[in-house]
C-alpha cells in the first residue's frame, strides 16, 4: 500500500479492539507533512491507543495505516526510527544531570562521539537550557522538564513527533511557551501528533481530528470546524458529539 508524498501518516479502517470494548473504529485520516495535527477529545476516547498503533507499539485489531512511508502492521519496527514520542508522565532520569540524560538518549540512538555532542547542543538551544547542562533533572521546574524531555525524543531528528497530552497539569505560561516550542519545530519541517482535551490548545493546530469513543467524528482546520469563527470549537464538538448518539 502507497501512501502519498503530501501525507505524513494515513491511517485505513484502523481500528483496536480489546474484548467487547472498540477502542478506535474504522478511522481513516491524513495528516500532512509539517503540519501540528491535534487529536482532541476525553479521556477514553481512543486518542491514546490510536498513537500507540500508530507508533508500532500497538498492532491494530483490523485496518492499517502508513506512517512516514511504513506500513504499521508489516513495519512496526521501521516506523521507530522515524518517530519521536513524548509521553504523558516525565520519563527522564530525576539523578542524572541535563547533559547526561541528552547523552543517554543519543547514544540509544548509536549517535556517539562528536555527532552527539553537535546534537545535544542544538537540543539544549531549542530547550531554552542553555546554562543548565549540569544541572540535575530533578532540579529542574516542571517547564524545563517538559522542554528537556521534549528535545530527548528529537536527539535522533526523527520526521514525526507524537506528543501525548504534554501539558497536563502545567501552568497557562509554561503551556504559552511549549506551544511556541512546538511552532518552531513545526516551521523547521517536523510533523507534529498531540493529543490535548484542551480547547484552547486546538486552536494552535493547523488541523483536528474530533474523537469520541472511538470514532473520527470529524477533521479540518480549526476555520473549517467551527465555519470560520460561526461556532467555538467547543460547540462544534458538542454539536457532533449529539449527532453520534
Amino acid at each position: 500500500m502507497q501512501s502519498s508524498n503530501e501525507f505524513i501518516i494515513e491511517t485505513f479502517d484502523l481500528t483496536k479492539r480489546f474484548g467487547d470494548l472498540v477502542a478506535v473504529s474504522n478511522l481513516n485520516l491524513r495528516i500532512k507533512k509539517g503540519e501540528i495535527f491535534g487529536f482532541l477529545g476525553p479521556n477514553g476516547a481512543g486518542k491514546t491507543t490510536t498513537i500507540r498503533m500508530l507508533c508500532g507499539i500497538l498492532l491494530p485489531t483490523s485496518g492499517t495505516g502508513i506512517v512516514a512511508g511504513y506500513d504499521i502492521v508489516k513495519e512496526p519496527e521501521k516506523i521507530k526510527s522515524k518517530i519521536g514520542y513524548v509521553s504523558q508522565r516525565f520519563s527522564l532520569y530525576q539523578d542524572l544531570t541535563v547533559y547526561e540524560n541528552l547523552y543517554f538518549y543519543a547514544h540509544l540512538y548509536g549517535i556517539t562521539g562528536g555527532e552527539a555532542k553537535k546534537k545535544i547542543e542544538k537540543m539544549i538551544e531549542i530547550a531554552g537550557l542553555k546554562g543548565r547542562e549540569k544541572a540535575l533533572t530533578m532540579h529542574l521546574s516542571g517547564g524545563q522538564k517538559q522542554r528537556l524531555a521534549l528535545v530527548s525524543a528529537l536527539i535522533h531528528e526523527p520526521e514525526i513527533l507524537f506528543l501525548d497530552e504534554p501539558t497536563v497539569g502545567v501552568d497557562p505560561i509554561t503551556r504559552k511557551e511549549f506551544w511556541d516550542i512546538l511552532r518552531g519545530l513545526a516551521d523547521r519541517g517536523y510533523s507534529l501528533i498531540v493529543t490535548t482535551h484542551l480547547l484552547d490548545e486546538a486552536y494552535k493546530c493547523d488541523s483536528l481530528g474530533f474523537m469520541h469513543r472511538g470514532k473520527l467524528l470529524a477533521h479540518g482546520t480549526p476555520d473549517q470546524l467551527t465555519e470560520n469563527g460561526k461556532h467555538t470549537l467547543e460547540e462544534t464538538f458538542v454539536r457532533l458529539v449529539k449527532g453520534n448518539e
